[in-house]
């Protein structure tokens, strides 16, 4: 797929801070924040003077934790999130020993990252490659995976740039267009698809999205495509008519991935944003024992919030699911994955 063109959506993503990639995108790239040394940071010089060998009080703990909370709210993690988290680490280390010659400040940075590195690495591993092959080989069927969002997020550009990876993975795909409600969206669809030369599969509008994205199914099967990849109207949570449609999607294609597209640097809106999805997929997905809900977050914007990465760990926290892809710029290649270890780095610096 060399000969793709790499369609610049807005402008050439430009900045002095940009780290160099590959020509071609895969999922080991890791979108890093700012680099940190592994020591303390400035978060807890204030406290290094307290040294260890004695058993942690909470009045020990109080004022570092009270210190981090304030700074991981800085970081863009919601309040409710920075507090629970350093209450947890509180009731953790509270009677613990502190080892000779540690500083409270250094035991609760260990625990902190730690804390912070399980809530960001995924539960089970996602190899969405691994899927797509075993779903083709043993199923003899399509992957399909369903981007869902609010309105403006980005959902056709992150689509775009799954797609551009799929490709460069020598998979066969097929873009669905089922958002049937918003005026311009197949033009916009068809665009990138002339760009990244791929089919589009679209009914125009006004149509049942459940049943355009069903048609492609059937004919991506018939056509032996490898995955499809079906673009959903943006709505806002409380819009009933099109959550119930959304569900409607979910329930009777039975995707096999169900993308959650949003800001990197919305922070609490975002929370509450994936939270009513899942709520009302669950709500209207009638006659189904176990309605499906989001499997996992798409980031857009990464590129833009320089250390404030709290929206990863708030997004996290909240609904358990993993953060899949980030996207870091304009272009097609400017996709990654969220790198975990640099992440909290930037929470703690």
């Amino acid at each position: 797929m060399g000969n793709v063109e790499n369609y610049n959506i807005n402008k050439e993503w430009e900045t002095s801070t940009s780290t160099t990639t590959n020509s071609t995108t895969t999922t080991t790239n890791s979108a890093s924040a700012s680099s940190t040394t592994s020591a303390p940071s400035r978060v807890f010089g204030f406290f290094k003077g307290l040294v260890g060998n004695k058993e942690l009080t909470e009045a020990d703990l109080t004022p570092i934790l009270d210190k981090i909370h304030n700074h991981l709210i800085e970081k863009n993690v919601a309040e409710d999130i920075s507090k629970k988290c350093c209450d947890s680490i509180c009731a953790s280390l509270v009677g613990k020993t502190n080892p000779s010659f540690t500083s409270v400040a250094s035991t609760v940075h260990a625990a902190m990252e730690e804390a912070l590195t399980r809530i960001l690495t995924p539960k089970r591993a996602y190899d969405i490659l691994s899927d797509v092959r075993a779903t083709n080989k043993q199923q003899r069927r399509p992957y399909s995976i369903v981007f869902v969002g609010v309105n403006g997020v980005g959902k056709s550009t992150s689509l775009s740039k799954v797609c551009f990876w799929l490709l460069q993975s020598g998979l066969k795909v097929l873009i669905a267009g089922c958002d049937t409600f918003r005026a311009g969206a197949v033009e916009q669809l068809r665009v990138h698809a002339r760009c990244l030369k791929v089919d589009l599969f679209e009914q125009g509008y006004g149509k049942d999205a459940s049943q355009v994205a069903g048609f492609a199914l059937s004919h991506a099967k018939a056509e032996g495509y490898d995955v499809v990849l079906i673009d959903t109207a943006g709505r806002m949570d409380n819009n009933e008519p099109l959550m119930r449609s959304l569900a409607k999607l979910v329930g009777e294609n039975k995707p096999d991935l169900i993308l959650f597209v949003g800001e990197a640097l919305v922070g609490n809106s975002g929370v509450h944003q994936l939270t009513e999805f899942n709520a009302s997929l669950r709500k209207y997905q009638h006659g189904t024992e176990n309605p499906r809900i989001v499997d996992g977050i798409f980031l857009t914007k990464f590129d833009t919030i320089d250390e404030k990465v709290g929206a990863a760990l708030s997004m996290t926290y909240t609904t358990g699911q993993p953060i899949l892809f980030v996207g870091v710029g304009q272009t097609y290649t400017d996709l990654r994955r969220l790198n975990v270890t640099s992440v909290v780095k930037s929470l703690l610096k």
